[in-house]
């Protein structure tokens, strides 16, 4: 249903994010990266602006901000190599973030309007991409050491890779129904709790040291995930305002003076 010229965009923007985010680990650590990685909210947020002239509350973009500044702290808490900041590596995973932002909110766009199915994004994106990459490599000479080495060690790889790319697609089929169900933002919200859960996990399956810091940047995400649910039920959540509870505080200030005259 969708075309496909914007297949084509988005397999585009897909294999550029992918191969520039595998491209700067040459450059910056794991930690660096993961640190760049936190702050997509930000051009999700810019690219929904651009794309599909949305407008977001006030809400939205203090739960875009508590969880990046979260997830950042977080990420650093849990490092234990410095940061090593390298010019290249920060611009090629700048640029991934962007094609990254870019492309939820061109697949939100594209599913709203013409009613595409997850399943036909999945098939059509990838396949377009594996063409690209396939022309890649057979332009570099990249594909006969590749297949070679793969044959000499067919479990870590093919059986790796199968095992990588089944899980992938759930992952991917998930995301995709958020996108189409619930919007670009709140999906990558979920994809970006998903990395603090992993560091928390992390703590369950090995033994490392432990932090207060940890403690106040998972709560600092939590905010901010509920703060993107509260914008989305404005409706149902009804918080008490500032002046609500000011006036609740002085009468039972009163009631509790009057009770004491009595």
């Amino acid at each position: 249903r969708i075309p496909g010229k914007t297949y084509m965009i988005i397999a585009f923007l897909t294999v550029g994010t992918m191969g520039l985010s595998n491209t700067s680990l040459g450059y910056l650590n794991y930690p660096t990266q993961v640190i760049f990685k936190c702050c997509k909210l930000i051009p999700v947020m810019i690219g929904g602006v651009f794309i599909q002239g949305k407008r977001y509350n006030i809400a939205d973009v203090s739960a875009a901000l508590c969880m990046s500044l979260g997830l950042i702290w977080f990420t650093l808490a849990d490092s234990t190599v410095a940061p090593n900041f390298n010019l290249t590596g920060v611009v090629l995973i700048s640029l991934a973030l962007c094609a990254d932002a870019v492309i939820g909110n061109v697949q939100e766009k594209a599913m709203k309007l013409h009613n595409g199915s997850n399943s036909e994004m999945v098939l059509y994106s990838y396949s377009i991409g594996f063409v690209y990459i396939l022309f890649g490599l057979t332009c570099t000479s990249g594909l006969s050491p590749a297949v070679t080495f793969c044959s000499k060690h067919p479990l870590q790889t093919y059986g790796y890779a199968f095992l990588f790319s089944l899980t992938g697609y759930f992952g991917i089929s998930f995301v995709l129904a958020l996108i189409k169900i619930f919007g670009a933002l709140l999906a990558v919200t979920v994809t970006t709790g998903r990395k603090a859960m992993t560091i928390v996990l992390s703590f369950l399956f090995f033994a490392k040291p432990f932090t207060l810091q940890y403690v106040w940047s998972g709560l600092l995400v939590v905010l901010g995930i509920f703060l993107n649910v509260y914008s989305k039920n404005m409706d149902k959540i009804k918080l008490p305002s500032l002046r609500g509870l000011w006036k609740k505080s002085v009468e039972e200030r009163k009631t509790r003076t009057l009770s004491q005259t009595v």
